[in-house]
């Protein structure tokens, strides 16, 4: 007698093992992708005049602060483009030096009483049109001088060079390629219905290729059409107030966004079936377990979530799914003559 309550017991206690309630959760969709960080933007160095190159010494990685010089442009067009802007601020000059003479020389007639107000209009009008021709002349010779020295424009770090010493520049001819410091963000592009998530302002973090730490990262901009490979990118910055000793231009790694968030039923993966194309899990019911087609969502550990298929309480099988789903298959088949 004790023997037959305690098999009861075995089988009451092995049932309520088999089948599950199901519970309603909270899940954040995340969207992962890969992303590399990349320059926001970087800075041609070009030559301004006509010349020849000297004097240039940096080469790739080369560190460079603002205002530092980097070449030099001189040669015989530099020369006579110098010459010729010397010699018109001389000119410039010595116009300024006579007109200043001849509005005194005019002042003095016209306390005298031998010259006319006019006259001395006129001077001072000339005086001024030979002070701003000297004004321009001059700048116009700072300006070449100038042309004379490349420098930084900001600090950074040299990526590419494109000239060498002893080359014969044009106007607006590249000579490097400055990536400007601290101007780094990061490129990822997104595929499918996850593009369509996609906003400024949504955060989560980038994961570096290797063991490193993650940084907290936003999304900063979103492409306003897709690329031709059929992916949104969107541009992210870190928003950690210190950036990590692997942070640098061409480091690969994971986004991963937090996306909206939904309730949704959660069974364990074990009460999945695949059949046929389409998964499928036995309801537990009073008439016995009766299957129904689900369609799973996100998965986490041994957890999947369903987006449509089961409601709240109700109870699914857990052990043995796919054999008690399948049971009298062999009922299908023939056995072969």
């Amino acid at each position: 007698m004790l023997g037959a309550v305690g098999a009861r017991a075995r089988a009451a206690d092995a049932q309520s093992s088999a089948v599950v309630t199901v519970h309603a959760q909270a899940v954040t969709h995340t969207l992962s992708a890969y992303g590399q960080v990349e320059p926001i933007a970087i800075i041609r160095v070009r030559a301004v005049g006509l010349g020849t190159l000297s004097g240039l010494r940096v080469v790739p990685g080369s560190g460079v602060t603002a205002g530092e010089v980097l070449a030099q442009i001189g040669g015989p067009r530099m020369r006579t483009l110098l010459t010729a802007r010397e010699q018109t601020l001389r000119s410039a000059q010595a116009r300024e030096v006579a007109a200043s003479h001849a509005l005194e020389i005019v002042r003095r007639q016209f306390a005298a009483q031998l010259a006319t107000r006019q006259a001395v209009d006129a001077a001072q009008s000339d005086l001024s049109a030979a002070r701003a021709a000297a004004q321009t002349a001059d700048a116009q010779l700072r300006e070449v001088r100038d042309l004379q020295t490349v420098r930084a424009p900001a600090t950074g770090t040299v990526i590419d060079v494109q000239a060498a010493n002893g080359e014969q520049t044009t106007a607006a001819q590249a000579l490097l390629t400055l990536q400007p410091a601290g101007r780094l963000w990061i490129r990822a592009a997104y595929y499918g219905a996850d593009a369509a998530l996609l906003h400024v302002g949504m955060t989560g973090r980038f994961q570096p290729s290797g063991d490193d730490e993650p940084i907290p990262v936003k999304v900063a901009a979103v492409s306003s059409g897709l690329a031709t490979d059929g992916g949104l990118r969107v541009g992210l910055v870190a928003t950690s107030p210190v950036s990590p000793a692997w942070w640098g231009s061409g480091q690969w790694g994971t986004v991963t966004l937090e996306g909206p968030s939904r309730r949704m039923v959660a069974v364990p993966t074990t009460a999945l079936i695949l059949d046929r194309g389409n998964w499928w899990v036995l309801v537990h019911t009073p008439q016995g377990d009766k299957p129904r087609q689900v369609v799973p969502g996100p998965t986490q550990g041994w957890q999947t979530w369903l987006t449509s298929g089961l409601h709240v309480g109700e109870q699914v099988v857990v052990q043995d799914a796919f054999l008690e789903y399948h049971r009298g298959i062999a009922q299908s088949y023939q056995p072969p003559d």
